[in-house]
């Protein structure tokens, strides 16, 4: 049985006594990560050079701190409190990686890292540690753990005297395949740590582990912090327009995985709007594209009709945009750990009993770790009977490959298969540059987009999607994604297939170099298709006499904006269409305060937008400065300040 504790004191004390020497301690990515542990574990360690630490782990979350009394600050300040709570337990390795301030004796690797978070930290950029996902358990059982901790759930429906089990919960990803890596090499198994949340949510299945498979379980006293949640931030029509082409390839009864980010709030949206007003989405999308229906790849891969069958989830992450697509009847088709009936159902033989037992036994969503919002962690601690038994944590190493042992299996139940996935930037050759920078610097991570892009050539009918941006920056700044050449890539040209940007969709598989540059030119901005071009005829890579066509020239953000502005007035395309973590007047800021960004990004914009706040004489929104505690401004910092922001919320009104 293992050793039951309430104090993470004592925890720390029984792991230094349990473990004599340098500690090499593995913990899950994401919100699994028992932060008040790691946080105990690591003041301890920090004394105490003669303990050397190495602590393996991915995705350190941390929310955002805005420094100074600035609008930016003004804003978070008070939002963040709410929303994270005041005592949401900041990771002190973190905290230090930021301010490059960790003891010599103690060091971090990450194989994902919070996007730009530490893009400036030296000596996280140092121990980055570059993976797929499916290696990284692998990875860490290299490096010999002795030491493994996780946050975990117990049953709240648990009878007394039924035995007593925990669930991995929103990290079922690479605990149980770092154990067997371990047991591969020969490795002693390490120390096991629990640390139980009452706030986590339930999920069983193959996530649900015997208490005895944990050597200590920590039960310590409330109150507990709130998950680390992120908050939702609005659509804007560039994310909008991604997500809507994007929404017109994958076809009905297929697969689906998504990301992250406005990008896939965006797209499921479409995805739902697709199947609930079918009316409305085709018309956005002529306002769009007149000629999408049109397209070869919407043609050949794709559908915009509503979806009768139903997708089946298969995602390394679960997130805000796979619950809306559960509730409105987007995610349906069920799946089951049974080869001989899913080939029936494949080859059309499964008989009404085949089908009764689908319904009974099979799971439309699987995931291998979970993050959202705090509506998201709600949903998944109310889920009724039937919707908890329809979805599965698994492995990562079942999700994110076919290799895993069951590729049979996993052919039958993954067709159609859609990966949509974001990257930074793309070359005209279709490369993808996701993770880093042509000096090194890791933004982020691999993760899993390479897992999935290279299932969708290794699956016969399957896509990779990369969405991106087309450009980045404002006014004088602004600058092309797609790049004829940049010093990294995270995918390379020859597994290049469908990229998806504001502007509509480029299918390069199987493309010559010269088609591929004209089909990426096609969907670049219209102020820099042609530099484009020009490299591409300079390297040799496209033919002398090609001219752009006129239709290029729709490529701009004023033309999109016209588009879509309708729907954006009608509600067909709200702000935040997953629903909100802000108040109403929080809304109203984050337009206002986005515009300003906008509108001050270069020198001439700011001294032409403080000018016009000045000079203006709008109406004060008292409520939205009263937030913003400028109701009353002191000072000629807090008076520039209320003026700027009275005028950002006219603008955007």
């Amino acid at each position: 049985m293992p050793q039951h504790l309430a104090e993470l004191s004592d925890a720390v004390e029984l792991i230094l006594q349990r473990v004599p020497g340098p500690l090499r301690v593995a913990a899950p990515l994401g919100i699994g990560k028992p932060h008040r542990l790691l946080n105990a574990l690591y003041d301890r360690i920090e004394r105490d050079p003669s303990r050397p630490l190495l602590l393996l782990t991915a995705l350190s979350l941390d929310p955002p701190a805005p420094k100074g009394d600035g609008l930016e600050a003004r804003f978070f300040k008070p939002f963040g409190a709410r929303h994270f709570g005041e005592d949401f337990p900041r990771l002190r390795y973190v905290q230090a990686l930021k301010a490059d301030a960790l003891p010599a004796h103690i060091q971090v690797e990450e194989f994902y890292m919070q996007s730009g978070a530490l893009l400036h930290s030296r000596q996280m950029q140092r121990r980055y540690v570059s993976l797929n996902y499916t290696l990284a358990a692998d990875g860490v059982a290299q490096r010999a753990p002795n030491v493994i901790v996780q946050k975990v759930a117990r049953d709240p429906q648990a009878r007394p005297g039924d035995p007593v089990r925990l669930s991995l919960s929103c990290n079922n990803d690479t605990t149980q395949d770092t154990l067997e890596a371990i047991a591969r090499r020969g490795l002693p198994r390490p120390l096991l740590v629990a640390e139980v949340d009452p706030q986590l949510p339930w999920i069983g299945g193959t996530a649900s582990v015997a208490e005895t498979f944990f050597d200590v379980v920590i039960d310590p006293p409330g109150p507990y912090p709130a998950l680390f949640a992120l908050p939702r931030q609005p659509v804007s029509d560039t994310d909008y327009a991604i997500g809507l082409y994007a929404s017109t390839l994958v076809r009905d009864g297929g697969t689906l995985q998504i990301g992250i980010g406005t990008l896939a709030d965006a797209l499921s949206h479409a995805l739902v709007l697709r199947h609930t007003d079918n009316a409305a989405y085709r018309r956005v999308l002529h306002a769009l594209d007149p000629e999408l229906l049109h397209h070869p790849a919407v043609i050949e891969s794709g559908g915009m009709a509503p979806f009768q069958v139903g997708l089946y989830g298969c995602s390394e992450m679960l997130n805000e945009g796979f619950r809306l697509l559960v509730q409105r009847g987007v995610i349906k088709r069920r799946v089951l750990d049974d080869a001989a009936l899913m080939q029936r159902l494949a080859d059309g033989s499964a008989d009404a009993q085949d089908h009764a037992r689908l319904q009974a036994e099979g799971e439309y969503l699987h995931g291998a770790f979970y993050l959202g919002s705090p509506e998201f962690y709600d949903w998944l601690r109310n889920l009724d009977h039937d919707q908890r038994r329809a979805i599965g944590m698994l492995r990562i190493s079942q999700i994110n490959q076919l290799y895993g042992g069951h590729e049979a299996l996993e052919r039958l139940q993954r067709v159609q298969a859609r990966f949509f996935n974001s990257c930074m930037m793309a070359t005209a050759l279709g490369a993808a540059v996701s993770d880093g920078l042509d000096d090194g610097r890791v933004v982020s991570g691999v993760g899993g987009q390479h897992d999935f892009v290279s299932m969708a050539h290794a699956l016969h009918d399957a896509r990779s999607v990369l969405m991106l941006r087309a450009v980045r920056g404002e006014g004088e700044r602004v600058e092309s994604n797609l790049r004829w050449n940049y010093g990294h890539t995270t995918i390379a040209r020859h597994l290049r297939d469908v990229f998806v940007d504001e502007y509509g969709i480029a299918d390069l598989r199987a493309q010559s170099d010269e088609d591929c540059i004209i089909a990426m030119a096609g969907i670049a901005d219209a102020r820099f298709a042609a530099p484009l071009l020009e490299q591409a005829k300079a390297a040799g890579k496209l033919r002398r006499d090609f001219a752009a066509p006129a239709h290029w020239q729709r490529n701009a953000p004023q033309h999109l904006a016209q588009a879509l502005a309708p729907f954006r007035r009608d509600g067909t395309l709200p702000d935040y269409p997953l629903g909100s973590d802000f108040t109403d007047t929080e809304q109203r800021l984050v337009r206002a305060l986005t515009w300003l960004k906008a509108s001050t990004g270069t020198r001439g914009g700011k001294l032409r937008t403080v000018a016009r706040s000045v000079f203006s004489r709008t109406p004060a929104d008292a409520i939205a400065l009263r937030r913003m505690d400028l109701e009353a401004p002191r000072g000629i910092g807090e008076h520039l300040m209320a003026r700027l922001l009275r005028l950002a919320l006219a603008q955007t009104a």
